[in-house]
């Protein structure tokens, strides 16, 4: 599903991975992070495509507010489980969305 978003000004993080193969709980844990994510303040929505690869992009309509996130207790563990068990390498790039268009039947 597309995100909704609002008129830009907002800001994406962009969540690129390479996953170690097997499960080893990942599925819930990623479950786990979508269902908490929704409830932080200034967060718009996200985007996500997986398999041993992925992307994930989720938008916010402030710099604070992915600052908080990034420190949430709950993501810094989320983190650190991918960094010891679930992923190959990741990369994050925060990017200011300055324009947006789009097209729907």
């Amino acid at each position: 599903m597309i995100a909704i978003t609002p008129r830009p000004l907002y800001y994406a993080v962009i969540f690129t991975s390479e996953r170690i193969d097997g499960e080893n709980g990942y599925s819930q844990m990623a479950n786990d992070m979508e269902k908490l994510v929704e409830t932080q303040s200034g967060f718009l929505g996200y985007e996500s495509a997986r398999n041993e690869t992925g992307i994930t992009i989720s938008y916010w309509s402030n710099l604070e507010s992915i600052k908080k996130w990034k420190e949430n207790s709950s993501h810094v563990i989320a983190r650190e489980k991918g960094r010891e068990i679930w992923y190959r390498n990741f990369k994050v790039r925060i990017a200011k969305v300055e324009s947006d268009y789009g097209f729907e039947k």
